[in-house]
């Protein structure tokens, strides 16, 4: 079975009691995480959660079919995360389906990975499985799933206010949702007991913006602006950033690139499909120019190798929480050193 953002909510009911291995991927990483956590929360018992990498399932094949057969520690159920690149997965989720006893639920989160990916064809005929994909949302589509989620947590959001938080988040939705949280927490909001945010309580509880937020230091790693880079640096100290908040707004804005790469065809026009992105609200006026410099920069082969670069470092910080702050600081900025370089062989060809 497949599914994609537009079909996911609808189809999830259905899917969750008849699937047991459900594989995320797309170029919106955040989309395909909250979609994960979504359906865990429809499962009937989820019980004990094992997580398990994409290297490690790699290496050791037979490692994902026996945690999907086995009970879990207390003799209760469990289900499986799996966090893996592109087609780390595919020998161990093979191993999986070649077994007649039904494992546990699956949930395979795949960065880099599309619905085209070999992993995804082992899966996509199933009726036992579920492939589905996500891509970045516009700006509209991005403020209606804000508002719903607002609702939910007893918050009601204006258009307005919505776009202000997913703008600020870089369109991530787990820090979206992060923000109407805290959001309904200063409101004393509730389901039961809802209340309207304001501009006022926005500002209150930090949300970031687009001035005070991610966007200048992740501009400032992409685009090489190494004069500007260790300013930034310093303000994501000064203001408490998380380093794995930085990290997610620069993987959107892998993501985001990637996506506007292959739109972009044999003709190469850049500011072409800039203006055609911004008038469908997927890139902002206020941020076009930097997209534009950073996609005549991260393509092809480049781009790969630094969503490789980018996965590893998301798996370093998750694993060091202490040091989390310098291992950021040492990877951006060599990423920051290279891409200034690779700006200065490849100017960006406007027209």
């Amino acid at each position: 079975m497949k599914a994609d953002q537009g079909s996911f909510a609808r189809q999830a009911p259905n899917v969750v009691g008849k699937a047991k291995v459900f594989f995320f991927c797309g170029p919106d990483e955040a989309g395909a995480h909250q979609a994960a956590q979504h359906l865990i929360a429809m499962l009937d018992n989820p019980g004990e959660r094992v997580d398990l990498a994409g290297a490690d399932l790699r290496r050791d094949p037979v490692l994902l079919g026996d945690a999907a057969r086995s009970v879990s520690l207390f003799g209760d159920t469990r289900h499986i995360v799996a966090r893996v690149q592109g087609d780390e997965a595919h020998d161990a989720v093979a191993n999986l389906l070649a077994s007649d006893v039904p494992p546990c639920p699956v949930l395979i989160i795949a960065t880099s990975a599309t619905d085209k990916s070999r992993t995804a064809k082992l899966l996509i005929d199933r009726p036992d499985a579920l492939v589905a994909i996500f891509y970045p949302p516009d700006m509209k589509s991005m403020a209606a799933n804000l508002r719903q989620l607002a609702g939910a947590a007893g918050v009601t959001l204006t258009s307005e206010l919505a776009e202000r938080i997913g703008r600020g988040a870089g369109l991530d939705i787990r820090l979206a949702q992060s923000e109407i949280t805290k959001l309904a927490l200063y409101l004393d909001a509730s389901p039961q007991a809802p209340r309207s945010a304001d501009a006022e309580a926005l500002d209150a509880i930090g949300a970031p913006t687009e001035e005070d937020g991610f966007a200048p230091l992740v501009d400032a790693v992409l685009s090489g602006n190494v004069g500007r880079f260790p300013s930034e640096l310093r303000r994501m100290d000064d203001l408490g950033l998380s380093p794995v908040g930085v990290l997610l707004a620069i993987e959107r804005r892998v993501g985001l690139l990637a996506q506007l790469a292959g739109k972009l065809g044999a003709s190469g026009n850049i500011q072409a499909l800039i203006d055609s992105e911004r008038a469908a609200r997927r890139v902002f006026k206020n941020e076009e120019r930097q997209v534009q410099t950073q996609l005549g920069i991260w393509r092809g082969a480049r781009a790969g190798r630094l969503v490789e670069r980018l996965v590893t470092l998301h798996q370093s910080l998750l694993a060091n929480n202490q040091s989390a702050k310098l291992l950021l600081s040492q990877e951006l900025t060599q990423i920051a050193q290279h891409a200034h370089t690779l700006r200065a062989r490849t100017p960006v060809k406007a027209r």
